[in-house]
């Protein structure tokens, strides 16, 4: 049958820059973890799905959903935020570190964002993982006071203070805040 095919759907205006899924936010080496993002990305998932993805998911999915949360549109302000808490109360890394990605880095409150550095530090989870940490640590007079004492616990019990620590520490006590 030779009959004219109909032409294709008009495309849709693009999505907005930042729901953009930017190729630095996809692990080469973890195809399997890209391919879930650019999935939840593609399928522009909605905040019920996303939500039920996150809590009845895999490790694995689970870090997809908190990797894709700055590239789902609805997810533009803090509704997502309890998810970024609620894997920053895990002892899995991995989940710690997607936690503390772009996402956590504009919407969690300042509070939580220090805990967070916290709980990088004291996992091991290395501070390149927490997005715009310089930006929000320059300053931070309660997070200098907070890695101080954190530091003072570690060596009163003997252990080592890890490295990221001071780096942190540093910019903390700057307080010259660059101007935007």
């Amino acid at each position: 049958g030779g009959g004219a095919s109909s032409p294709p759907p008009p495309a849709g205006p693009p999505p907005p820059a930042e729901t953009a899924t930017p190729a630095e936010d996809l692990d080469p080496h973890d195809l399997p973890d890209a391919a879930r993002i650019l999935i939840l990305h593609a399928a522009d998932a909605d905040a019920r799905t996303a939500a039920r993805l996150y809590a009845h998911g895999t490790g694995a999915e689970r870090r997809a959903v908190l990797r894709a949360l700055p590239h789902l549109a609805l997810f533009t302000g803090p509704d997502a935020v309890p998810l970024v808490e609620d894997a920053l109360r895990t002892n899995d890394t991995r989940l710690v570190a997607a936690a503390v990605g772009p996402y956590a880095a504009r919407h969690l409150p300042p509070h939580s964002w220090r805990q967070a550095v916290l709980k990088c530090l004291f996992t091991g989870v290395p501070l390149s993982a927490v997005a715009q940490w310089e930006r929000r640590a320059r300053g931070d007079g309660e997070l200098a006071r907070m890695l101080t004492d954190y530091a003072r616990e570690r060596t009163a019990a003997g252990r080592p203070v890890p490295g990221d620590l001071d780096r942190v520490l540093a910019l903390a006590r700057d307080l010259t805040r660059e101007e935007s």
